[in-house]
């Protein structure tokens, strides 16, 4: 009879150590999910983790009296098995630690660390009727605890906020390749980024811009507008700085071959330009651009200077990537595991597409910020760190990188 209430003794241990483990570990996420589903066995556990404190006092209360019951049965059971022996006692104590350590222990919150759901539904239905019942002795013990923890700063009643930052839900999503495609896992990382993100990290720079000079002949601005491949291009006078509005192709392929075309008749078809300072954040423009109904504007400095063009489709991009874009070209993969990159990419570009972590607050493009850790442009064929990442130079001209190699790391 005494073996059979010490080896009861041992499976409620391990109920009470193992059901511990596993409602501490539950996912919150999931459970919250599970008890918007009405799963009744989450909803138990939701209500008891309300409150951590008496959850946790009930079960140290059960475990403890049972270990120690344990105890003394094994303590019974060596007097009787050897009366002589008055090391018995030592003995059992031993074996009994090693045989709790295990089977009471370890192997069930292993078990409820790795499967916590397999425990923790099933104990809520036993903790919700014990709570009840223990009340008086639970509250008497955590009057005792309460008044403990005030003392070093603590309050017990404030519950404790689940929130994710941003950084850890971006590694959540980072993690979660096997639950969604990789386009759509870079689509909410890009979504996460639109709130550090200015039109300055993704405007098309100043440099690039493709526009049509009135100071140049009709004639070759109207092979420009045949040839070009964009839809809207910013109109100015010698100087990007001087523009005085966007020509829509539409509207001008119209009239482009009629005799009487001119320069005035690309005026009279100019829309008013926009212009947006370079620290405008992403998202807030996103929504200037619906609700005013534009997809282009020209990015200016503090001086007012011309420093890019941005539109609504490179805002888009921002967020969809590659579904609007093949990123591919940006980041070329080579047969030795190396990348093939071209040094205008921008750096957060290049974080979205390779999973990287390069940093964003100096230099927006990868020349800029290869030029700022070398304080020069370096040479063709230089080897640098670049931040962690061994890199390359392999094609420069005279005042920028052109085309490096991230190589495969070691």
């Amino acid at each position: 009879m005494l073996f059979g209430v010490l080896i009861l003794m041992l499976i409620l241990s391990a109920f009470f150590s193992g059901s511990e483990t596993a409602l501490m570990t539950l996912n919150r996420y999931r459970l919250r999910h599970l008890v918007k589903l009405k799963h009744l066995g989450a909803t138990r556990a939701h209500k008891l983790l309300q409150r951590p404190d008496r959850l946790i006092g009930l079960i140290l209360l059960c475990n403890n009296f049972v270990n120690t019951f344990a105890a003394s049965v094994t303590t019974v059971i060596a007097i009787r098995l050897y009366p002589e022996d008055e090391s018995s006692i030592a003995i059992g104590a031993g074996i009994l630690t090693i045989i709790m350590l295990i089977f009471s222990e370890v192997s069930p919150k292993t078990l409820a660390a790795i499967k916590p759901e397999l425990l923790a539904f099933p104990s809520a239905w036993v903790y919700t009727p014990l709570l009840k019942l223990f009340y008086p002795v639970v509250w008497f013990v955590n009057l005792f605890v309460t008044l403990l923890l005030r003392l070093v700063g603590v309050d017990i009643k404030k519950k404790p906020q689940d929130s994710l930052n941003k950084e850890e839900l971006k590694s959540i999503i980072t993690e979660a390749e096997s639950l969604m495609p990789i386009r759509y896992q870079k689509m909410l990382l890009g979504i996460l980024d639109l709130e550090s993100a200015t039109v300055e990290d993704i405007m098309t720079p100043r440099h690039e811009i493709v526009g049509i000079d009135l100071e140049e002949p009709i004639e070759d601005i109207v092979n420009q507008i045949k040839s070009s491949p964009h839809t809207r291009l910013a109109v100015y006078k010698k100087s990007i700085d001087r523009v005085i509005g966007f020509l829509h192709l539409r509207k001008v392929l119209l009239q482009v071959d009629r005799e009487d075309f001119d320069k005035q008749t690309i005026i009279n078809l100019l829309s008013k330009p926009v212009f947006i300072p370079d620290s405008t954040p992403v998202h807030t423009q996103m929504l200037k651009f619906k609700n005013e109904k534009i997809r282009i504007g020209l990015v200016v400095d503090e001086y007012g200077d011309v420093q890019g063009l941005v539109t609504l489709d490179d805002l888009l991009q921002e967020i969809v990537g590659e579904l609007i874009t093949d990123e591919n070209t940006a980041a070329r993969e080579q047969s030795d595991g190396s990348y093939l990159v071209d040094a205008n990419t921008t750096v957060r570009e290049l974080n979205r597409i390779m999973q990287w972590s390069l940093p964003t607050e100096g230099p927006k493009t990868l020349n800029g910020l290869i030029i700022e850790l070398m304080e020069t442009i370096p040479e063709s064929g230089a080897h640098i760190n670049l931040h962690g990442y061994p890199v390359e130079i392999i094609k420069r001209d005279k005042n920028a990188v052109k085309l490096v190699k991230f190589l495969a790391h070691q």
